[in-house]
């Protein structure tokens, strides 16, 4: 059997539809995972997946019926030359319908859709999953996974280390910046070695936030390089759900600097290393 799972544009949406992915996997002989460029890396960490189509966002271009009118991909050729059995939608409805991306043959197939809403987001797509008859292999604990991460020492450096990854995905004010360098002198202060992660675009900030304490892997890591140094670390300290939910698929303990689930929500159980919500809705 081969399998189409279709998964939200992002790195927190594709990592969150993990479990379900297996779950799909436990069954079909072939899964291709179908997301946004903002996923597609976090795509080819999970375990069970065996292709990854990018497509570009809904709206990306001049409309939500750009990637059907344009298709500059091929990808309409490529969904029906796959050939698939069954397909999984699990992207949520502010990304627009899916299927309407899909070519007729691709749409005519058993298929179930979910929009993440009435429990956690991997809890709901595993559910979707479910109504679809895919159920995860006996012994497969629900939790985020990725594929093992490389030896990252040369990176790090040799001992223990915190790593703290001041970005949040948006731009990080001023203030917020000076309160991650002054986490960093308290953290070192505390007997900790700490590491600094971010993208090559916040170079400016993982230097501002590192000065002459921390290690500054700003723009060094790719997200597989990024998940052994996450996976080597003692906790995980950021205000991105990203990097919260990487640092869960590779096991470590993580702090989260907001709520994961919008105001009134709570730690979400899937995480498992989550141990404390840190954050007042008011």
């Amino acid at each position: 059997m081969k399998a189409l799972v279709v998964c939200p544009d992002s790195m927190s949406g594709v990592l969150l539809a993990g479990p379900a992915v297996r779950a799909v996997a436990a069954s079909a002989d072939h899964v291709t995972v179908m997301c946004g460029p903002r996923g597609a890396l976090a795509a080819r960490l999970l375990p069970g997946v065996d292709d990854v189509l990018v497509r570009e966002a809904p709206g990306a271009g001049d409309g939500p019926s750009a990637v059907d009118d344009a298709d500059p991909d091929g990808l309409r050729g490529r969904l029906a030359e796959a050939a698939f059995d069954a397909a999984l939608v699990l992207t949520p409805p502010e990304e627009g319908p899916p299927p309407a991306a899909l070519p007729t043959r691709t749409a005519h197939l058993p298929r179930a859709g979910g929009d993440g809403r009435g429990g956690h987001a991997a809890e709901a797509a595993l559910a979707t999953a479910a109504s679809l008859g895919f159920a995860p292999r006996h012994g497969d604990d629900g939790r985020l996974r990725v594929h093992p991460a490389p030896d990252t020492t040369g990176l790090t450096g040799n001992g223990p280390y915190v790593v703290l990854h001041p970005g949040t995905g948006a731009p990080v004010s001023a203030r917020d910046a000076e309160r991650a360098a002054e986490a960093v002198v308290l953290l070192a202060d505390g007997g900790h070695r700490v590491v600094v992660t971010g993208g090559p675009e916040e170079k400016g900030l993982t230097r501002r936030v590192s000065g002459d304490t921390a290690v500054d892997l700003g723009g060094r890591t790719d997200l597989r390089t990024l998940s052994g140094v996450l996976r080597a670390a003692d906790a995980v300290i950021t205000g991105g759900t990203g990097p919260a939910h990487l640092a869960a698929a590779a096991g470590t303990p993580a702090v989260l600097l907001g709520d994961p689930e919008g105001p009134g929500g709570t730690a979400p159980d899937v995480l498992r290393v989550v141990r404390r919500l840190l954050a007042r809705q008011d």
